[in-house]
């Protein structure tokens, strides 16, 4: 996992004007499917350095979490309610770990959906069970107005037993969990009622090449689609922009999910407030570079 083509390194500088912070950011990448001392090597490196603040972290969330938790002093409740760590901050040589994500996945989903778009009966098939995926879960389960059914498809069936454990029984949504294989997907999307929500969480089209949607796949009409990534190769965000007229479709790309995911890790970090009007500002800032 590269961070380095991650357009926060153009977009920091800016935003450290913006909110007053005298600090540098510096990425530290981490194979994709790393082995476990590798990210303890990475929170160790962390908690070691004295002028490192903290991080936030993209891909690895669910692997630092499982294979370094140890070293951490602390955790909020949503890095323990879902088993990862977004935002790392570090305090007087000690670590403490947040999840952000089901609070950024909601910042960005409600800029998206109106506040009844399920109650047309509209479904989800989130398309991907790692820590974004479960987060999204988590959080749609418990809005306002929960679909009423959400399927999750992964190649991982661990992946998929952790985020039903996760996710839980109730909240009026029922979870349907399966293979990610390609006629399954394409069997889901054919049942899917119009307006429902289909997301790219796979990490597909920006960590690997490749969609989650199989060639020929339909996606249904007035469906909102949610591709989480903003760069790399984007192959599912091309498959939805060429049906985006005929299937009446609202696509949306990561990139405010990628303004609020760092806005509010460093609200986290550096203890400072993150209101709406100062989210907008950064967003503005960050749009003028992307």
């Amino acid at each position: 996992m590269s961070t380095g083509h991650s357009s926060i390194m153009r977009v920091f500088p800016r935003w450290a004007e913006l909110l007053g912070l005298d600090v540098d950011l510096s990425g530290l990448d981490v194979p994709v499917d790393a082995p476990p001392e590798e990210y303890r090597r990475a929170a160790l490196a962390l908690r070691d350095d004295p002028d490192c603040a903290g991080a936030l972290v993209t891909t690895h969330k669910i692997a630092l979490y499982e294979a370094a938790g140890d070293l951490f002093d602390g955790f909020d409740d949503f890095a323990v309610t879902c088993g990862e760590v977004s935002s790392v901050t570090v305090r007087d040589g000690r670590l403490y770990g947040a999840a952000k994500d089901p609070l950024t996945a909601g910042l960005a989903l409600e800029e998206m959906l109106t506040a009844d778009h399920f109650a047309t009966g509209a479904e989800v098939l989130c398309l991907g069970a790692g820590g974004a995926g479960t987060a999204i879960a988590w959080y749609l389960t418990r809005r306002a107005d929960p679909p009423r059914t959400l399927h999750v498809l992964d190649t991982v069936p661990e992946r998929l037993a952790r985020l039903t454990e996760v996710v839980g029984a109730g909240h009026g949504t029922t979870v349907r969990t399966a293979a990610a294989h390609p006629e399954r997907i394409a069997a889901v999307l054919h049942d899917l009622p119009p307006g429902s929500l289909v997301i790219n969480a796979t990490g597909l089209g920006k960590d690997r090449p490749g969609s989650p949607l199989p060639a020929g796949a339909v996606l249904p009409r007035r469906a909102v689609v949610w591709e989480l990534n903003y760069r790399g190769a984007l192959d599912l965000l091309r498959q939805a922009e060429e049906q985006r007229a005929e299937r009446e479709l609202t696509v949306v790309d990561g990139w405010r999910y990628f303004v609020h995911g760092w806005s509010q890790a460093i609200a986290e970090i550096f203890g400072i407030p993150m209101p709406p009007e100062v989210v907008d500002e950064l967003s503005a800032a960050a749009e003028a570079l992307r």
